[in-house]
Formats: C-alpha cells, sequence, structure tokens
C-alpha cells in the first residue's frame, strides 16, 4: 500500500482530474494548497503566526480554483503546502534551490531564515509523497500520450509584486506574466499561443522564474510531452496585502486559461510541430 493510500488525511490533499480520454492538455497547481499536517507540525521552529506569514508569502493563491475551473483539460491539484513537500522540485543535488534550503523538503523560509528542522521520521513519508505524486502525474501524462500522441502540461503558478530575499534570480522587471519553458519542451507555436491568449498582460520569458514542470520519466527524452510554467504576478488578479481577489482581474485570468487551454486542445497538425523552434 502507498503513502497516500495508507492515509486518508494526505490522499485527500491530490487530486488527480483525469480526462485523458478526451483532451491532451493537463493543467496543474502545485503551489496553491496551504495544508500542513498534523503529523508533521512539530519541526516547525517558527511559531504558528510565523508559519502562517509564510504560506502568504509563498502559496500561489487561488491557482487551485483557477486550475479546476478550466473546462476540457485534465488537472493535478495539490492541496498540501509548499512547506511540507515541494512536489516541482528536483530530487538530487542538480536542484539549485537546495542551496536556499528550499529543495523538496524545505528547511528556510522566504527570509532565508530557519524554519523547520526535519527528523528521520518526517522525511520518510513526505519523501513517499514527492515519489507518489510524480508517479500520479506521470500515470496521467502516460494514458494522455497513449489516447493523443502528445500532452499539453499547463503549469499554473503565481508570484508577488516584490522580490522576495530567497529568490535567486531576481533584481529584473517583474512582468504581469512570467512565462517559463524549455526548448526541448515549448515549440514557438506553444508560446505564440500563450501570447494570443494573454493578449492584456506584458510577458517576460523565464525571468525571474525559468522552466516548466514535466515528469522526470518524460523531461529531456521525449518531445511529444509540452509544457509551459505561467508565473501570474499576483496583483494582477488579488490585493496582496489582504490576499482578497479581484473579481474582473480573477476573471479576465480565468478566460484567458481556459482560451489556451482550448487553443491546445483542439490544435491540429504534426505532433513535431510543437518542437519547431
Amino acid at each position: 500500500m502507498c503513502q497516500l493510500d495508507a492515509d486518508p488525511e494526505l490522499s485527500a490533499l491530490l487530486r488527480v482530474l483525469d480526462r485523458s480520454g478526451a483532451t491532451p492538455v493537463i493543467l496543474h497547481a502545485p503551489h496553491g494548497g496551504r495544508s500542513i499536517l498534523t503529523a508533521h507540525r512539530g519541526s516547525y521552529v517558527i511559531s504558528p503566526a510565523e508559519l502562517e506569514a509564510e504560506k502568504g508569502a509563498m502559496t500561489d493563491h487561488f491557482t487551485d480554483v483557477l486550475v479546476e475551473s478550466v473546462t476540457g483539460a485534465s488537472a493535478v491539484i495539490n492541496g498540501l503546502s509548499r512547506f511540507v513537500v515541494d512536489v516541482e522540485r528536483f530530487p538530487d543535488d542538480s536542484e539549485e534551490l537546495n542551496a536556499a534550503g528550499m529543495g523538496v523538503l524545505y528547511t528556510h523560509g522566504s527570509r532565508r531564515q530557519l524554519i523547520r528542522r526535519l527528523a528521520a521520521d518526517d522525511r520518510e513519508p513526505l519523501l513517499a509523497y514527492f515519489v507518489e505524486y510524480s508517479a500520479r502525474f506521470t500515470a496521467l501524462v502516460d494514458a494522455t500520450l497513449a489516447a493523443h500522441g502528445r500532452a499539453v502540461i499547463i503549469d499554473v503558478h503565481s508570484y508577488p509584486e516584490h522580490e522576495l530575499p530567497y529568490e535567486l534570480h531576481g533584481g529584473g522587471f517583474r512582468a504581469p506574466l512570467c512565462v517559463g519553458s524549455e526548448p526541448f519542451h515549448a515549440s514557438a507555436a506553444l508560446l505564440d499561443a500563450v501570447a494570443e491568449s494573454f493578449p492584456g498582460l506584458e510577458t517576460r520569458a523565464n525571468t525571474p522564474f525559468a522552466g516548466a514542470y514535466v515528469p522526470l520519466k518524460r523531461y529531456q527524452t521525449d518531445a511529444r510531452v509540452s509544457s509551459v510554467m505561467l508565473e501570474i504576478r499576483r496583483d494582477v488578479y488579488l490585493t496582496e496585502a489582504t490576499l482578497e481577489v479581484k473579481p474582473a482581474g480573477f476573471a479576465a485570468v480565468q478566460e484567458s486559461l481556459q482560451g489556451l487551454a482550448d487553443r491546445m486542445r483542439f490544435s491540429l497538425g504534426r505532433v513535431t510541430a510543437f518542437r519547431d523552434r
């Protein structure tokens, strides 16, 4: 029995909406969750109020709602806080944020302060969540490839208007929409579709955040898997100080995300067209 099946509280935090039979598009909301499991709260060395402040600073607020609202796409939605397990990090020394104490299992926070001391009995179940999350995402991609010969991942994030101390590549313009990608997994056609779907937002490529999520089984080896990361600057759709949604801004982002999913769902032509850069 896997860790998620053995722990109902943990299992409920990972939602996979499998519509692979009808669509090649998979939306992903890895950092929209705020839940911290009761069994693992004892490892934090900061106060509950400080931990809530960290979640306020680092959670990709309402991206889970955005992703779930899109029709005609599969989705993977993580309800577990990134302060427990970050499901998008590389699980080895290639992860550059290990240097900031923010690899798969965070020990430090947004201001590079110590927030957690992990005991051995914490690591095993949390790493098991990481492995199972990856496995379920991979299975969804595999099913999508089997049905359509391609899979298009739209990796949905948000980021603050002002730079946080943990950021390794800050200092530049923080566009309303940062578009992350890697050439192997993102064609000119995919990036053009993003630009066409978000005409009201000024964009920057791979700054201040770069790349996009692809399951390791397919990463840099299978060009049938396309992926793009959308980092939406939070003031576009919410008031950061209060974390209250701006209805008009949220609706505009929601419409654009639906439009992008529809473009990718109904795109025709050869799979190789998605690697024409």
